[in-house]
């Protein structure tokens, strides 16, 4: 029994390319998550709807108990985890259910079958299958990306957003002082007088709140010129973080690749880690590829000791023509 959990574990999370079943199986859930955000899609369609309700809804059910299955099992092997707080038979498991992505699948099958016991209404329904997009993040391991650089940035991002607003409860309530007697309809209130001032801020400008006094316009103009800065000051948090987290992760890599390198000999063993490692940090095959190459380089060799490829030209100022990525990570 144990054999076949670790077996499970491997297919569902960790699919390489030596086994070819779990890169199967894992294109087939993304086909069927892509499969089911559009028949969502076409389902709130009327005349779609009308025409093929029963199909869509075999589909939906036969969706569900897919993704069932496939949620039980990942529960199932969860004591398969390197991490050892998932070791333990009950704990681990429920850990392991309160972990974001577990939560994910659950949040998009649970209202499937909570609509047996409680009148669910059929657009809460589609909205909630709609998390199974989400799922996609799964298997794509570039998705981790943009998690490490929130947890990178968290800390600058949230002053950001706090300054923002501030200056957002500022705006309108200068807005609010100056416009509520003339247009006491429009800005009735400060949290009216907000809306005004997101889309103010954002240079997106609907037209349906416009300042008619001198004292509108002079805080709607200086509003927008600030929020020109502000608004965009959270985007090139992101970009700068983004940058890091790319350089980390090549990083990563290239350390690992120079200390296998260093004891002279690439075994299956390291080149299946190698490749793991690369898959974990989202690492394409030529950027792989290059990091071994440049290392090579730098050490002074021009043939890989595990299969004697031409990975660089020491004599050279730039590295030669890369050999099969595959060679170099032990695909």
């Amino acid at each position: 029994m144990s054999s076949l959990r670790r077996r499970t574990y491997e297919v569902l999370e960790r699919p390489a390319a030596d086994q070819p079943a779990a890169r199967v199986l894992n294109a087939l859930l993304v086909c069927l998550i892509v499969a089911n955000v559009v028949a969502v899609m076409l389902d709130s369609e009327a005349a779609i709807s009308d025409r093929y309700h029963r199909w869509l809804q075999l589909f939906q059910w036969v969706s569900v108990v897919l993704f069932t299955v496939e949620y039980g099992a990942r529960v199932w092997t969860a004591v398969e985890r390197d991490d050892r707080r998932y070791a333990a038979p009950l704990w681990g498991r429920i850990r392991y259910m309160l972990s974001p992505l577990a939560l994910i699948d659950l949040v998009a099958i649970l209202p499937f079958y909570l609509s047996f016991l409680l009148p669910v209404d059929l657009l809460f329904m589609r909205v909630f299958r709609l998390f199974l997009i989400i799922k996609l993040t799964r298997y794509q391991a570039s998705m981790s990306l943009l998690a490490g650089v929130l947890r990178n940035e968290a800390g600058p991002i949230a002053a950001a957003i706090f300054v923002l607003a501030m200056l957002l409860v500022v705006a309108a309530s200068f807005a609010f002082l100056a416009e509520h007697d003339a247009q006491p309809q429009v800005f009735a209130s400060i949290p009216d007088a907000m809306w005004w001032a997101i889309v103010t801020m954002t240079t997106v400008g609907y037209g349906d709140m416009v300042p008619v006094t001198p004292l509108g316009k002079l805080v709607g103009g200086v509003i927008a010129i600030v929020g020109i800065g502000m608004v965009a000051l959270p985007a090139g948090l992101l970009a700068s973080g983004f940058s890091e987290q790319l350089h980390q992760r090549r990083r990563e890599f290239e350390k690992e690749v120079d200390r296998i390198l260093r004891v002279g000999t690439i075994t299956p063993e390291e080149g299946d880690r190698l490749k793991e490692i690369r898959d974990r940090l989202g690492l394409s095959d030529h950027q792989a590829a290059e990091i071994a190459r440049l290392i090579v380089h730098r050490r002074g060799s021009s043939k890989c000791p595990h299969c004697g490829a031409v990975l660089a030209d020491p004599a050279g100022d730039e590295p030669a023509a890369a050999p099969p990525a595959g060679r170099v990570v032990g695909s």
